[in-house]
């Protein structure tokens, strides 16, 4: 029988919640309060491709102050080439005012929701005693996110790429996120929804990565 571990870490999004609807859904709403009417197929077409080519979510050799601007100027060019790839960037009359907002929403509850099985997974653990830990490639929206989503209370520690300097399957964030519960990798396990960056990158630093496949219907 497998001995229980000194702490589990979970990703954050789409693990323990995704995003309501869409991406596209969510940006094409506030986008049309702004008078900037496009299909949120469109704009999830065009995120993706705009995601990746930002790169990694991580300022390496930066001091804690300017993380936030960071964070803020990383999601700003994600969006922009996101409507840029959609092809209706010109109409924005003043998009600095429309990122503002989208930014601020996506730090409250309203565009996630939490998989139905994760309070009662989280309680579970909880009540057997063992540590928690989120360790994902968010941005510090996250505290506020957690809050929101009332899932904070289970975790002991929050370990986040751009916080790092090193986002996921970089082993660099693993170790930070062990080194704040003081124990080894064998005796960690790492739960995630991306087979490279969380089940494959926890093994290849020792700890027990597990799989989590989320499929809607």
């Amino acid at each position: 029988m497998m001995e229980t571990p000194k702490v589990i870490f979970f990703d954050a999004v789409g693990t323990l919640f995704g995003v309501r609807g869409s991406v596209g859904s969510s940006y094409a709403k506030i986008a049309l309060r702004y008078g900037v009417e496009v299909p949120a197929q469109t704009l999830d077409a065009a995120f993706f491709p705009a995601f990746k080519q930002a790169g990694s979510p991580a300022f390496p050799n930066v001091s804690p102050s300017e993380i936030p601007v960071l964070e803020y100027d990383w999601w700003k060019q994600v969006v922009r080439s996101t409507f840029d790839g959609a092809g209706v960037l010109p109409q924005f009359e003043d998009f600095d005012r429309f990122f503002s907002e989208l930014f601020t929403y996506f730090a409250t509850a309203e565009p996630w929701e939490l998989y139905p099985d994760t309070v009662a997974t989280l309680k579970q653990m909880h009540d057997r005693g063992i540590p928690l830990g989120i360790l994902s490639n968010f941005d510090s929206r996250i505290y506020a996110v957690l809050r929101s989503l009332n899932l904070a209370q289970y975790f002991q520690s929050v370990t986040i790429s751009t916080e790092v300097g090193a986002a996921k399957p970089d082993p660099t964030i693993f170790q930070v996120a062990l080194d704040k519960h003081g124990c080894r990798p064998e005796e960690a396990w790492h739960v995630g929804d991306s087979l490279e960056e969380d089940y494959r990158a926890a093994k290849a630093v020792g700890l027990r990565g597990i799989w989590l496949s989320r499929r809607r219907s």
